[in-house]
C-alpha cells in the first residue's frame, strides 16, 4: 500500500470519528428513543448499526457513481447538500410529530387510574406517578403506535450524507486505485458505525443509574423534543 493510501486510510478513520462525534443527530435520537420505548441494548445497537450503514452506504453509492461516470465533484456536492437539507427537515418533522404524540400521551396518562381486586378481597388504585415497573403484577401493555420508528430513522439516515467522505476521501483515493476507494470507504464506514454505537451505549448505561421515574410519563415527549432539537441544529447551526 502506498504512502498516500496509508495517509488516506488514517484520515478516513479520523474523519469518521470526528464527523460522528460532532453530529448529535448520529447518536442522541437512538439514546432517547431506546429510553422512551424501552428497547433492549441489543435492539438499540442493531437499530443504530442499521441506520449507520444506511447513512454511509448511500454516500458511498453516490460517490462510486460519480467516480464511475466521471461526474464533477461540484455537481455531487450540490446533490449531497440537497440530501442533507431533506434529512434535516425530516428530523424536524419526525421530532415534532413524535413530541406532540408523546406530550398528548403523557397528559392523557396523568389521570390514568385502575382499580385492582385481589383474591383476598383487597382493592387498591394504581397511582400514575408510580412507575409501571414497580407495580408488580399490574403492568399494562403499552400500545406501540410508532412500531415503524426504526425504519423511519433508517430512511432519514439514508438521506443524510457523510459530508467529508466523497470530496476528502473517495475522490482522492480514486486517483490511486479502485482498491484505494474501497479501502477508505470501508475504514470510514466501520469507524463511523462503531463510534455511533459507542456514543449510544455509554449514555444509556448512565441513564440506567439515574432516577428517571418522575420523567417516565413524558419520556416520549422528551425523545421527540430531542430529535426536533437535533434537526433544528442541523438546519440552523450546521451540526
Amino acid at each position: 500500500m502506498s504512502a498516500e493510501l496509508t495517509a488516506l486510510a488514517a484520515t478516513a478513520a479520523t474523519l469518521g470519528f470526528l464527523h460522528t462525534l460532532a453530529g448529535p443527530d448520529h447518536y442522541l435520537p437512538f439514546v432517547v428513543l431506546a429510553k422512551a420505548r424501552k428497547w433492549r441494548t441489543g435492539k438499540t445497537l442493531a437499530v443504530t448499526a442499521l441506520c449507520g450503514l444506511g447513512h454511509v452506504g448511500s454516500s458511498i453509492l453516490i460517490g462510486a457513481i460519480g467516480i464511475a461516470f466521471g461526474l464533477g465533484l461540484a455537481k455531487i456536492e450540490v446533490f449531497e447538500g440537497v440530501r442533507g437539507d431533506l434529512a434535516a427537515w425530516a428530523f424536524i418533522l419526525f421530532g415534532l410529530g413524535y413530541f406532540l404524540w408523546g406530550l398528548r400521551k403523557g397528559l392523557k396518562n396523568r389521570g390514568h387510574h385502575h382499580l385492582h381486586v385481589h383474591e383476598n378481597g383487597a382493592v387498591h388504585r394504581d397511582h400514575p406517578a408510580v412507575p409501571s415497573e414497580v407495580r408488580a403484577g399490574h403492568a399494562h401493555p403499552e400500545p406501540k403506535p410508532a412500531s415503524l420508528t426504526p425504519w423511519i430513522l433508517f430512511t432519514i439516515f439514508v438521506f443524510g450524507p457523510c459530508e467529508p467522505l466523497i470530496p476528502l476521501l473517495m475522490f482522492p483515493a480514486a486517483k490511486e486505485s479502485v482498491g484505494g476507494v474501497i479501502l477508505v470507504a470501508a475504514v470510514f464506514s466501520l469507524t463511523t458505525i462503531l463510534t455511533m454505537m459507542a456514543l449510544v451505549v455509554l449514555p444509556l448505561a448512565g441513564l440506567k443509574v439515574l432516577p428517571m421515574a418522575f420523567l417516565e410519563r413524558y419520556m416520549h415527549a422528551a425523545a421527540g423534543f430531542t430529535i426536533l432539537a437535533c434537526g433544528l441544529g442541523m438546519v440552523f447551526l450546521g451540526l
